[in-house]
């Protein structure tokens, strides 16, 4: 089934866009009252000469709108030739019009007088003329690629209800259009909405995909396990693919003093072909230089690590991430991913509408546990070279059908309507498998599911009001019938960890279910129901949650359960890297039928591969290969032959 790979359609086509987010190093936030044309032509063209042709620039709000009827004229001039600098070189960039948040602090025009953003008829009455002026004095410069409403909005104006946020958002866009922008528009608000997070900021992706043109994610986010924060972003791009939006990542990167030269290049590296991989057809990072000079200035004297974001230094040095964005960039040429699309996925991974759909008594917490499960399900299908659609289950009910396998990972809640459905799915031929989770609030303690029974072959033993923990410190599964690629006398272990609430496997009576693995007490642990042509596989622990709840635990086996249900549900996997999780591969399809390999290394040092491919294996260029050779974290991007 179709994997998600949209590219921006601007006024001459469809573009992929990859560049920097750009303040000069000459004022940072500040640079436009003191504009220097020179320095900015020098900073771009290092951009330029290491193949970024775009930047995303900034209208800072208190500057360019010093009262509610007047946008500042010696800053727009300014702003008019820093579009020239960018057409002088061959570049674009995307305006951002409401930039009161930057890099730790908020700013606000002097006469804002504390009126909300969103409510306060006046005050958006004044946005959206201040949006509509400036777009009419640049829309039809060549160098305008597209326009950002906002700069991260749930920080600057805080978290809203969804129909304000909505309502704002669309009135803003609105004013670009009455202004003539006729290039791509988008919000600027980072995706971290409900359908990404589980809470409930007021910036909801659905509801903003109604009059976007592109989903921006801006991912910075903290971790606990290397794999996972390489995989994050690429997760992020998943969740954010809704409503067929193209997906572009808006804003990432990282401090150099919080890393090595060599992990920055290893995060970029990761970040960029990992997300390529999940159906992100645009980079724009953060940022395009450091800022030194400005060591006394706000917000740099009170978060000085925001001072070295940037891809060169402060005298215009390459540092190791644009090296890894011109390198990407060559491959992003090579490949034409403006024409590619993913190879199709045979597997849907399954997110709960209860994560998007906020229903009436919904916990939040819940929410949450959907995002963790999730991401670790996707780590471990990726470990087995499983490639996945991310599908969302339709509010108050419905998965989508054509699928071989699906993966309800750690799953607590379904509509009762789709677990109808995941019974006629498995009837129809497919392979159906959840694993059990209690979930981490007392709130009606128990799976909410139904049909178990007829569905998996099992009786659930529980006693009402109460959980059965997991009393190990490891769960030892022992496999004891084939299942896929799994053999009897095959053992299974996961690490355990959680809440205590979590923490806990489903006591089960088989009916006519088939156990295939049993703990280390007996107990049925993996059970298989068949179905006519397809079958239900049970797991009574919640290994995807287990292992969401720890760090440096990647790769876990999971994997091996993954890969024995993708060999179970007969999908295909024309390259792999088999029994080496640290390995990834995955696929994409060039206009003339031509597929791309990408083998991402999670190994810490050097390694060779030999992959496992239906046909072979060449260089973009030609040359035939048999092993490859990756660098510490590094990537390879080859084509399959037939």
């Amino acid at each position: 089934m179709h994997r998600s790979f949209d590219v921006v359609v601007g006024p001459t086509g469809p573009v992929s866009w990859l560049g920097a987010n750009f303040w000069s190093r000459a004022g940072g936030p500040l640079m436009w009252r003191s504009y220097d044309p020179d320095l900015v032509r020098e900073e771009l063209a290092v951009l330029a000469e290491h193949g970024l042709g775009m930047t995303r620039s900034f209208f800072y709000w208190p500057d360019f709108m010093p009262t509610p009827t007047t946008v500042d004229e010696e800053l727009c001039t300014h702003y008019a030739d820093f579009l020239n600098a960018h057409a002088e070189l061959g570049m674009t960039t995307i305006p951002t019009f409401l930039v009161g948040h930057m890099s730790g602090e908020n700013w606000d025009p002097v006469w804002r007088g504390g009126r909300d953003l969103y409510t306060d008829v006046w005050l958006v009455g004044r946005q959206a003329w201040y949006v509509a002026t400036l777009t009419a004095r640049y829309a039809e410069h060549p160098a305008v690629a597209g326009w950002l409403i906002s700069n991260e909005m749930p920080i600057y104006g805080g978290e809203g209800r969804r129909e304000d946020v909505a309502a704002w958002a669309q009135l803003m866009v609105h004013a670009v259009r009455a202004g003539g922008g006729h290039q791509p528009v988008s919000i600027g608000d980072g995706a971290w909405g409900i359908e990404q997070t589980g809470h409930d900021n007021g910036y909801s992706t659905v509801d903003l995909g109604r009059f976007v043109d592109f989903t921006g994610p801006h991912v910075y986010r903290m971790e606990t396990d290397q794999v996972r924060q390489h995989l994050k972003a690429a997760y992020v791009c998943e969740l954010a693919a809704v409503g067929g939006r193209p997906v572009v990542m808006e804003e990432f990167g990282l401090s150099s003093d919080f890393v090595s030269p060599a992990g920055a290049a290893a995060y970029y590296r990761q970040l960029l072909h990992t997300t390529l991989l999940a159906g992100a057809t645009g980079w724009i990072a953060w940022n395009n230089t450091d800022y030194d000079t400005l060591l006394h200035q706000r917000p740099y004297t009170h978060h000085p690590f925001e001072l070295h974001f940037g891809v060169t230094t402060s005298t215009g040095e390459p540092k190791p991430p644009l090296l890894e964005l011109a390198r990407f960039a060559t491959t992003l040429r090579e490949i034409d991913v403006r024409t590619c699309r993913r190879a199709e996925a045979q597997a849907a991974l399954v997110v709960p509408s209860h994560l998007a759909a906020d229903y009436p008594f919904t916990n939040e917490v819940e929410r949450a546990l959907i995002v963790r499960t999730g991401e670790q399900a996707y780590i471990a299908a990726r470990e087995a070279d499983l490639p996945v659609g991310v599908v969302r289950e339709a509010t108050d009910g419905g998965l989508p059908a054509g699928y071989d396998l699906y993966l309800l990972p750690s799953v607590k809640q379904l509509t009762g309507p789709s677990w109808v459905q995941v019974l006629e799915l498995a009837e129809s031929g497919a392979t159906v498998y959840a694993s059990y989770c209690a979930g981490e609030s007392p709130v009606q303690r128990g799976p909410w599911w139904i049909r178990t029974e007829e569905l998996f072959g099992v009786l659930p033993e529980l006693a009402y009001g109460l959980n059965d923990p997991i009393a190990d410190d490891e769960v030892v599964l022992t496999v004891e019938a084939e299942l896929g690629s799994l053999r009897p006398g095959d053992v299974l272990r996961f690490r355990v960890a959680g809440t205590t609430e979590a923490r806990a496997h489903l006591p089960v009576t088989v009916t006519d279910g088939t156990v295939v693995a049993r703990d280390a007490q007996g107990r049925p642990a993996i059970v298989v129901k068949e179905h006519g042509p397809g079958r239900a596989v049970l797991c009574t622990y919640p290994v995807e949650y287990l292992a969401s709840a720890q760090g440096r635990v990647n790769p876990e086996e999971t994997w091996r359960l993954y890969d024995a249900l993708a060999t179970l549900a007969g999908i295909d996997r024309p390259v792999r890297v088999p029994d080496d999780p640290r390995v990834l591969a995955d696929r994409l399809v060039q206009a003339d039928g031509r597929e791309v390999v990408v083998l991402v290394s999670e190994h810490p040092d050097g390694t060779t591969v030999t992959p496992t491919v239906t046909g072979g294996l060449e260089t973009l260029d030609g040359t035939r290969v048999e092993s490859v050779d990756l660098e510490p974290y590094g990537v390879a991007v080859l084509r399959r032959t037939r």
